[in-house]
């Protein structure tokens, strides 16, 4: 990700992050969406793994990162207007690929458990669910039921 990447990175996150929420109870609070804005909007500066950025025509497409565990990813996100182009499926492979290269065995991936299309999307990719539960958000500031997923490398 290069610095002029920073602002449509936060862009493109947030605008996935808002089409994934809509309509769900907690998610219109404003405190919630502010702080949602700011976490994508401060996230490139802050980054500190491998973040991987999926360009197409010219344009960011979506976004993908490895944060804070080898073994797991920690974001995907892609522009809506992107969705349903294998951006994501390409982003997941992409990471499954450095975690495999990295000779770890299982890589691990984290959604809400409303987020119906990511888990599709990391279902397709070979991820099964090993967990259920609520869990707090901190940058948030507020609970979220949660899926834990799996996938079996090698």
């Amino acid at each position: 990700m290069t610095l002029a990447d920073h602002h449509v990175v936060g862009e493109v996150g947030f605008a996935a992050w808002k089409t994934s929420t809509a309509g769900e109870a907690g998610f219109s609070d404003p405190s919630v969406i502010e702080a949602a804005r700011k976490a994508f909007f401060d996230y490139p500066t802050q980054a500190k793994g491998d973040v991987a950025v999926a360009e197409l025509g010219g344009r960011v497409a979506g976004w993908g990162a490895r944060e804070d565990q080898p073994d797991s990813i920690s974001d995907i996100w892609v522009d809506p207007a992107f969705q349903g182009r294998g951006i994501g499926s390409a982003l997941v492979r992409y990471f499954l690929e450095r975690i495999g290269t990295e000779g770890l065995s299982i890589a691990r991936i984290h959604t809400r458990a409303t987020n119906a299309g990511a888990t599709r999307l990391y279902q397709r990719c070979g991820f099964s669910v090993v967990w259920r539960g609520e869990e707090f958000d901190s940058g948030l500031g507020i609970p979220l039921e949660k899926l834990h997923l799996e996938k079996r490398l090698g």
